[in-house]
């Protein structure tokens, strides 16, 4: 069975009595140290570094040595890796051609951060679970394969990043320990004060003179954000050493507790590992916005959004009724890399390529590969689901709430059978899981798929247009015939 162990820090021993205090691992209390001090920094960075204030330049070598600060005091010298991958990518970036640039920076940088997680994990200390140095650079990558493919899309600027943009860009002191990744145009514009100008402007191209000479605060998100992060916090300490998954595959346990309660054990203790996710994301996203970055318009009531770079959307999270809307709004900006350099790009089996690709950037424990393979079988079959099924239940609101009822619990069923193995890491536990829940699930989507066939993407996507263009000329005639309607009462009016 994988445990959680306990490993010598690589980072810095200050920490050390307030780790024995309150009994965790001294790598998991300078991580959230640093945190809580980056969240003081941002403060300060975004009233006295401000853009009106002072020079981009100041602001970017300000972020880039705090987050290099943090990465020391954190992880040691292994911080050395976020430079040296940084350093070969950007060399790639340099001198290699543009048509194959954003390729060989790929390849670079995700054959770099496989080694480290091998190294770490095979070499070093396996069952290692907690803030290694290979988690930044997981964020790191996402940043230098999302550069290499903006400019090879030519979605960027015509110049190339300097060296200092650039690290500034990759590490960064609000997201150098906990991401999360952003568009290199959107971080340039934060740095340089331009992401509000924008924004200020309605559809319609006319500025919006409400908001014309008003900054917004981000005063309102972040206490929001914070409170969150307390409670999520608060819900992972208490409940998760009640409810351990490992309990899941207890022979005993199994023996001894019939099998809808143990479903319902499994749905508790997954329910429980999520805040420790959602406290790490909630406060690197309050990070920030502290820092005046995340800014993303307004509601329709006037009040700005600071949603731009959140990883997460917790009630849509825990009230999904697909697979797909659970990942959509889980780990929002690693899905949006995801699609951006893969799925949207591979010409044979998206899906399956892009599960792979998560589970390599995840790292090398087996139960990652168990989780995201089996993630590929989920998707196609709750595809097959929706595609076939739902329009029965589209016919009345009383069988829309049903059918929201049954896909929600199916929904947090197959995704806590499908992240049990995320969990326990190892082949050997994951698999024991599998069996003690006859592989059920695993058939249950094979007979689905085959049964249930659903039209190839490149054709629903055809037919999706067609509808579009479709609906699109019906309004373009009704707007035509309004018109005509319009002028010919207006000249009756005149006429009259």
């Amino acid at each position: 069975m994988a445990t959680e162990t306990t490993s010598s820090c690589t980072g810095s021993n200050l920490l050390q009595p307030i780790s024995e205090i309150i009994n965790l691992p001294l790598d998991q209390v300078n991580f959230v140290v640093c945190q809580l001090f980056a969240l003081l920094t941002a403060f300060w960075f975004r009233l006295y570094l401000h853009p009106s204030k002072t020079s981009p330049f100041i602001r970017h070598v300000v972020a880039t040595l705090l987050g290099f600060y943090l990465a020391l005091f954190c992880f040691g010298w292994y911080a050395l890796h976020f430079l040296v991958q940084s350093g070969l990518t950007y060399s790639i970036m340099m001198f290699a051609g543009l048509e194959h640039m954003h390729k060989l920076c790929f390849i670079v940088a995700l054959g770099y951060l496989s080694f480290c997680q091998i190294t770490r994990v095979y070499v070093f200390d396996y069952g290692m679970y907690s803030a290694d140095f290979t988690g930044p650079m997981m964020v790191i990558t996402q940043k230098i394969t999302s550069l290499a493919f903006e400019i090879h899309d030519g979605e960027t600027r015509v110049r190339m990043p300097s060296l200092l943009e650039y690290l500034s860009y990759n590490c960064n002191f609000m997201g150098i320990l906990a991401g999360p990744t952003c568009s290199y145009n959107d971080y340039m514009a934060f740095i340089e004060g331009t992401a509000y100008q924008p924004r200020h402007l309605e559809t319609n191209g006319k500025e919006n003179g409400k908001y014309k000479h008003t900054e917004p605060s981000p005063k309102n998100d972040i206490i929001s954000k914070l409170c969150t992060c307390a409670i999520s916090l608060a819900i992972f300490l208490s409940v998760s050493k009640l409810c351990p998954v490992e309990r899941s595959i207890d022979d005993k346990f199994i023996a001894s507790t019939p099998f809808i309660l143990q479903v319902l054990y499994l749905y508790l203790s997954m329910l429980a590992t999520r805040p420790k996710y959602y406290f790490i994301w909630t406060l690197s996203d309050a990070i920030n916005n502290a820092a005046g970055f995340g800014f993303n318009g307004y509601n329709k009531d006037g009040s700005p959004r600071w949603d731009l770079i959140s990883n997460l959307r917790i009630l849509d999270i825990e009230f999904a009724t697909s697979f797909k809307m659970f990942l959509d709004n889980w780990n929002i900006q690693t899905a949006l890399w995801l699609k951006r350099v893969c799925y949207e790009r591979c010409p044979i089996n998206p899906t399956a390529a892009t599960f792979l690709l998560s589970a390599m950037w995840h790292g090398v424990y087996p139960g990652y590969y168990l989780t995201f393979l089996t993630g590929i079988s989920m998707t196609m079959a709750a595809r097959a689901l929706r595609h076939n099924i739902r329009p029965y239940f589209l016919g009345s609101t009383t069988h829309r709430s049903i059918y929201d009822v049954i896909t929600w619990a199916g929904t947090q069923i197959a995704i806590c059978y499908t992240v049990v193995p995320f969990v326990l890491l190892a082949v050997g536990p994951s698999l024991k899981f599998y069996r003690s829940w006859y592989y059920c699930i695993h058939i249950a989507c094979l007979v689905l798929v085959i049964a249930l066939p659903v039209k190839p993407r490149h054709i629903r996507i055809k037919e999706e247009q067609q509808q579009q263009n479709s609906l699109q000329g019906g309004l373009t005639e009704d707007h035509n015939s309004h018109s005509i309607t319009d002028n010919n009462c207006n000249q009756k009016h005149k006429a009259t």
